[in-house]
Order: C-alpha cells, then sequence, then structure tokens
C-alpha cells in the first residue's frame, strides 16, 4: 500500500505545470511579443560613392533576430545578422532603385521597415562656359536703357529647366556653370529690367558632359 501510494505521489508531481520545460525559451502559455526595427535609410548615392545603412532592432522577450531583405540593387550587400546594406554603385547603376524592404524576425513574428528607394546620380564634375551679348533694344525696337542683370537657366530636359541663377549686373556676360552631371544640357537666358520685367527665353543652347 505505502508503494503504491508513493507511485502516485511521483507521477501527480511530475504533471504540475510549473514542472514543464519552457518551450522556444519561453514557458509555454506565454505570448510573444513582436521585434522592433527602425532607421531612416539613405534615398540617394553618387556613382562610386559609399552606401551604409544600419537599422536598430530590438525583441523585447531578448528573442535572437534574423534580418531579411527584399528588392535590393545588385551592386548592394546585405549582412542577414544585423540588417546592415551597403555597398559601392558604378556609372553602369545609376537609376532609381524602388521598394527595397528590410525586415527582422525572433522566429515567430516578422517586422518589417517602410520600403524605401535608392537613386544612384551621376558624378557631377561637368563644366560649361556660357557667353551672350547684353541685349541693346526692347522688343518693340525701342532703346533699352534700364537692363539690371539677367536670369540664367538649364536642365536636362529641352524649355524645362531645373535650375537657374540670377546675375544682378548688366556689365557681366560671361558665366561658367559647374557640377553638370552626364548628361545633355539645355540652357537660356533671361534679360531683367530695371523695374523687375523679364524678356522672353533666349535661343537655347545645348551641350553633352560626357562621363
Amino acid at each position: 500500500m505505502h508503494a503504491n501510494s508513493y507511485k502516485e505521489a511521483d507521477a501527480t508531481e511530475q504533471q504540475k505545470p510549473g514542472n514543464k520545460e519552457p518551450k522556444n525559451g519561453r514557458w509555454a502559455g506565454t505570448s510573444n511579443t513582436a521585434p522592433t526595427i527602425s532607421g531612416d535609410p539613405n534615398t540617394e548615392v553618387v556613382q562610386g560613392g559609399n552606401y551604409y545603412f544600419l537599422p536598430t532592432a530590438d525583441d523585447p522577450d531578448g528573442d535572437p533576430l534574423s534580418f531579411y531583405a527584399t528588392n535590393l540593387p545588385p551592386w548592394a550587400s546585405f549582412d542577414y545578422s544585423n540588417g546592415r546594406v551597403s555597398g559601392t554603385p558604378g556609372a553602369g547603376d545609376i537609376g532609381l532603385y524602388s521598394q527595397i524592404a528590410v525586415s527582422v524576425s525572433d522566429g515567430q513574428i516578422t517586422t518589417e521597415l517602410p520600403a524605401f528607394s535608392i537613386e544612384v546620380m551621376a558624378y557631377a564634375d561637368g563644366t560649361v562656359t556660357l557667353s551672350w551679348v547684353a541685349p541693346t533694344e526692347n522688343t518693340d525696337g525701342s532703346p533699352l536703357l534700364d537692363l539690371a542683370g539677367y536670369e540664367i537657366h538649364w536642365g536636362l530636359e529641352s524649355t524645362s529647366y531645373s535650375d537657374s541663377v540670377t546675375i544682378m549686373n548688366p556689365g557681366i556676360t560671361t558665366y561658367v556653370v559647374d557640377n553638370l552631371t552626364t548628361g545633355t544640357h539645355y540652357f537660356a537666358i533671361q534679360a531683367i529690367s530695371g523695374q523687375g520685367d523679364y524678356s522672353t527665353f533666349s535661343t537655347e543652347a545645348v551641350t553633352s558632359i560626357e562621363p
């Protein structure tokens, strides 16, 4: 009788919830909290430059973390241990790479950063020297007596200029435009009167910057 009583007590003791082993490092029945990930990735890099992004990640439960990435540019490498994105794009990589996603997982729940883009820009080292003749007449043929300066416009699309500079000195008729990227650039000039009126655009000039 005593032997049987001891056996029953042992069996009951082994079935107590407090004696169960933890599952995946956590006691059975407890909830899992999602890991967190944050960071502000750079969205631009110049060809030949070094791109680097390292997110910050944490798991409230202390679970080991793994990192993943999708839609990475072909010139970029990824570190699955910490989520680092790095690389050096070349001249053949110029362009926009979209919908890049970096995520972290604790083995049960995955948390993802908002998708982002990286634009690889051409190295800007081209220069162009512009020169022009100061206008002497208004459009109606009358003498131009109050010339105050010029506004120079340029861009990568004809008649659609993205950059400009104002020169409020009518005696200047030469200007150097620098930091131009590889490609075809278009230029035009407007004269400015003393009253702040602008002339129509000059005839457009075109030049190409080679790699």
